[in-house]
Order: structure tokens, then C-alpha cells, then sequence
């Protein structure tokens, strides 16, 4: 059903065309006249279906604009998708200059809230906590309630809220409307539902609508000390504009953006411990792409509605089959191809493959990609890139520069391309698979590690967390990994793993240690 098929009133049908929708998605198809007749619902529904216009569009429709009382109310979990639900709705209401949206959360100074409820607003968009205190201040007033909705309803009593909700809606009036969307129906819905709601019409978008059939899935086997090292690599391989990345704890989640930051990628955390302005900052930075990646629990990844998602990683498989879907409906929107990566420890499988059969889709196994693969991907964009400029730019002044430099020189053209391509693909500190796994001798260091000599000691009042941090920030190594550190007057010993011994060479030459240049090179077995 197209929109312009429905009554709606001219300033509304004027600003759902101006945000460039025809058609309506099947929750919108579904709620949207049901609600229009002044009735109840029940939306099984998920972020991404469209389902704020679902009930935003029938709220704008019933609200009276000469009447500057509070006639709607919307309850969120979070205050990410209270701030994003009054955007849309803001959005929605462009052209009926008389209607007031406010959202009210925690972390916001209420006194503003309570100058901006006191000029008069006819539609609040809060979650729980901050809307009960509104009502125990008496600054929000919920006498002319005409209209409640409950967005996102098992996520508000998966964090505690239903004595809350309960609360709100025993001070509404009776005759009231009272509309509920909820990605899952546990019982606890159902029974507020029953309590609270006269009649109320089910409408549901079935589970097949629910994936997104443009989106590639893929699983990698890792163990637990890899995790970092494949997301690293495919981060590296696929290069997307944007990513987001889910771990299930908060804890998890610094730990990774840490960890992501030290490697030199451009990655911001978000969770439920954050400030809102530390929120508000991360998904600025993460919306006009100074953030690459953001990492997020799924709780505090409700609200985000970023269009520009190429892939979603799941470094921690979710615990429930419909948070994965919940996840990798972030990317492949508006018509785009998306990627979802998954990274799967032992028994994890069995939970990856409950996922497929709830979604009914293949998850492919990828094997993990080498640094060989890594660097030929790389390698690949850059040479794509550099057919569009051969294809496109005027390159006369370029060739005449290079000719001169070339018949000036003994190298050949083909020369000077490999070394820019090596230039691009960063300098000269690329280190080949071959060169990571090179032979070293005996250095009288543990099986599977290699023992290093660095000419820095306690005379030079180092510590052996200098030498640990030194490493760890100039390779991106998880610090875990280093082995025993021996310290001596003038020398100091350090183990690493045999796969990281080369890089670590290669990449501490240029490294200084509290201001000294250092040497680092194999351990022989019988020194020291």
C-alpha cells in the first residue's frame, strides 16, 4: 500500500514525501489503519522495519495542534532510541509548525526538560525512569494522555522497567489509546498486554521478513587469544566505510575498543555505563565517519540508525537467535549489499546453528584469512583505484616527471609502480607470511617462542612494563602474548611468539624505550 492511498492529513503526506517514502514497509501496512480507528495494537516488530512511522504517523494524524497539552506519550529503553524515535517524529511533523516533540532521558539536566514540558509539548518520548520522575515532580502532567505507545517493550523488562511501565499506565486516563511493539512476545507482554490494552489488534511481520536477504553471512572457527587478530584481519581485508562491531558485555566492549585504538584503527565504544555526552560524541563521530568502527552491546545498539553500515561483526556470538538478527539488520538497508562476519569458539557452533535454523539462512564457514590475503586484497583495491584514475584523469604532467626521474636513473617504470604500491599499502614495514614464519636458532627460549636481546637494562632505569608496552604498542600484539622478560644492568631478555618474532625485529628499530634508541635481534641460547 502507498501512502499517498491513505487520508492522511496534507502536512504529513508532504513530509513522508519529502523523506522519500512510497510504499509502506508491512508493519506500517499493518498498524497504520488500525491505530487510525482509534484502536489498540500489539506490533511484533523489529529496529529496521520501519515500525516508528508504524505508530508515529496515526499519533500525528489524532493529535490536536490547537491544544498545546501533553496528548501523546512514547516509552523507550534507551535513551538512544528515545532521541532517535523524537528525530523521526520530528521529522514526520516538519510541516505542522504548531506540534512540539520533546525526549526526555536521564543524563540530561531536567531543569531543561522541565522549562521546555512547561511552554507546552504535545508529544514526550522518554524512557521510564525519567518519565516517572517528570511525574513525581508533577512537571509532567498525564491527565490529557490520549495516547501511549510502548516501543521496544521487551527490551524496557529486560532492564528492569516493569514496575515502571506498570506504574505510567495505571495515572493515564482510561479512555485512552495504548499501543505496544515488542521484537519478541515473552509472557510478561503478554500479560500487560491482557492488563492494560481493550481489545488490542495483533499484527505481526513474520520471521522471513525479519532477515535481510542482501546480506552475506559468514562464520570463522577461532580460538579464544586469535579473536583480535582475525577481526583485525578482516577489518584490514574488506576495508568497509563503516562497521559495527557487538560483543555481549560491557566489559568486553572497552576492552576491545582498547585494544582496536592501540592497533592505530579508528574505534569508539558504546554501553549503558557511557555519560550521555560521551554517547551523544561517539555517535556524532561514528555518523559523519571520523568513528570507522563502533562497538556495542545490544542494549545500547538500540536507536542506532545508520544507513552507511557495510558490516557487522559479532565478536561474541549473541546469546539469543533473535539479537543475531537484531545485529545484522544494521547493515545491507536502503538497497545495499551488507556483510555479517561471526567468530565462533568451540562449542559456540552449537548456538551459531540454532541461529540458522531460527533464521532459516546459510552462514557459510570461511576459512581465516592469512596476511597473504590480507595484502593481495589490499593490493587489489589500490590497483582498482588507480584504473579509475588512469580511466579519468588527465595524467600527461605525471608521465613527463616520471620519464625524466626514469631515464635519469636504473630503475624501470615498473619499478616505481611496485614501490608506490608498496608506499600505499603502508612503507616499507610490511612483513610477508614467509618472512613471520622465518627459521630462527636455538635462542634458548620456550617451544613456540623466541627469545629477543634488547640492549636496554636497569641501569637505564627501564622496567620490564616498558619493554612489555613498547612491544604491545609498536606491533599491536595483545600484551598476553609476550612471554618472560629477564632484566639485567645494560640488557634485557623478552620471549615472544615464534610468528611474531620477525615483526617485532622489523618494527622495534624505529621504536625508542623512554626516549633511547634500542637494538633488537635474536637471542643466542648460550648468552647471558
Amino acid at each position: 500500500m502507498r501512502f499517498d492511498e491513505m487520508e492522511l492529513q496534507a502536512p504529513i503526506l508532504r513530509a513522508v514525501e519529502e523523506m522519500g517514502f512510497e510504499e509502506m514497509t508491512p508493519i506500517q501496512a499493518g498498524a497504520i489503519p488500525i491505530v487510525m480507528e482509534g484502536r489498540d495494537i500489539i506490533g511484533q516488530a523489529q529496529t529496521g522495519t520501519g515500525k516508528t512511522a508504524a505508530f508515529g504517523i496515526p499519533l500525528l494524524q489524532l493529535i490536536d495542534p490547537k491544544d498545546h497539552a501533553l496528548q501523546a506519550l512514547v516509552l523507550c529503553p534507551t535513551r538512544e532510541l528515545a532521541i532517535q524515535v523524537a528525530e523521526e517524529i520530528r521529522k514526520l511533523a516538519k510541516f505542522m509548525h504548531s506540534v512540539k516533540v520533546l525526549p526526555i532521558y536521564g543524563g540530561q539536566d531536567i531543569s531543561k526538560q522541565i522549562r521546555s514540558l512547561k511552554g507546552g509539548v504535545q508529544i514526550v518520548i522518554g524512557t521510564p525512569g525519567r518519565v516517572m520522575d517528570h511525574m513525581r515532580r508533577h512537571t509532567l502532567k498525564t491527565d490529557t494522555v490520549r495516547m501511549i505507545t510502548l516501543d521496544e517493550a521487551d527490551e524496557m523488562l529486560n532492564m528492569g522497567f516493569r514496575e515502571d511501565i506498570e506504574t505510567i499506565l495505571e495515572e493515564l486516563p482510561e479512555e485512552r489509546q495504548t499501543l505496544l511493539f515488542s521484537a519478541t512476545m515473552p509472557k510478561p507482554i503478554l500479560d500487560i498486554t491482557k492488563q492494560y490494552q481493550k481489545d488490542a489488534e495483533f499484527v505481526k511481520v513474520i520471521k522471513k521478513e525479519l532477515t535481510v536477504p542482501k546480506i552475506e553471512q559468514y562464520y570463522y572457527e577461532v580460538r579464544p587469544k586469535n579473536k583480535l587478530e582475525v577481526l583485525c584481519r578482516l577489518l584490514d581485508m574488506y576495508d568497509p566505510k563503516l562497521s559495527l562491531v557487538f560483543c555481549n558485555t560491557k566489559r568486553q566492549v572497552d576492552e576491545l575498543v582498547s585494544a582496536l585504538q592501540l592497533r592505530g584503527y579508528f574505534a569508539e565504544g558504546l554501553h549503558g555505563d557511557l555519560k550521555q555526552v560521551q554517547r551523544d560524541r561517539v555517535m556524532e563521530t561514528f555518523r559523519n565517519g571520523k568513528t570507522d568502527i563502533l562497538v556495542a552491546t545490544d542494549v545500547a545498539a538500540r536507536g542506532i540508525d545508520v544507513d552507511d553500515i557495510e558490516a557487522v561483526f559479532n565478536y561474541d556470538v549473541p546469546q539469543d537467535e533473535e539479537y543475531y538478527v537484531h545485529r545484522i539488520g544494521r547493515t545491507g538497508r536502503a538497497g545495499r549489499t551488507g556483510r555479517a562476519f561471526s567468530l565462533v569458539i568451540g562449542k559456540e557452533l552449537y548456538k551459531l546453528r540454532d541461529i540458522m535454523r531460527y533464521c532459516k539462512a546459510k552462514i557459510q564457514l570461511q576459512p581465516i584469512p592469512s596476511l597473504n590475503d590480507v595484502t593481495a586484497i589490499k593490493a587489489e583495491k589500490i590497483l582498482d583505484r588507480i584504473s579509475n584514475v588512469i580511466a579519468e584523469e588527465n595524467l600527461t604532467d605525471m608521465i613527463r616527471l616520471l620519464e625524466d626521474r626514469i631515464n635519469n636513473e636504473e630503475f624501470t617504470s615498473l619499478e616505481v609502480a611496485a614501490a608506490f604500491l608498496k608506499l600505499e599499502m603502508g612503507g616499507g614495514d610490511e612483513i610477508s607470511e614467509q618472512d613471520k614464519g622465518m627459521e630462527f636458532g636455538d635462542t634458548g627460549a620456550e617451544a613456540g617462542m623466541v627469545r629477543l636481546f634488547i640492549n636496554l637494562g636497569k641501569k637505564q632505569k627501564v622496567r620490564p612494563g616498558d619493554i612489555l608496552g613498547a612491544i604491545a604498542g609498536e606491533t599491536g600484539m595483545p600484551g598476553k602474548l609476550i612471554g618472560s622478560i629477564d632484566m639485567y644492568d645494560k640488557y634485557t631478555f623478552v620471549e615472544v611468539p615464534r610468528e611474531y618474532a620477525a615483526e617485532v625485529i622489523n618494527v622495534m628499530k624505529n621504536a625508542k624505550i623512554k626516549g633511547k634508541s634500542i637494538n633488537v635481534e635474536p637471542a643466542n641460547a648460550n648468552r647471558g
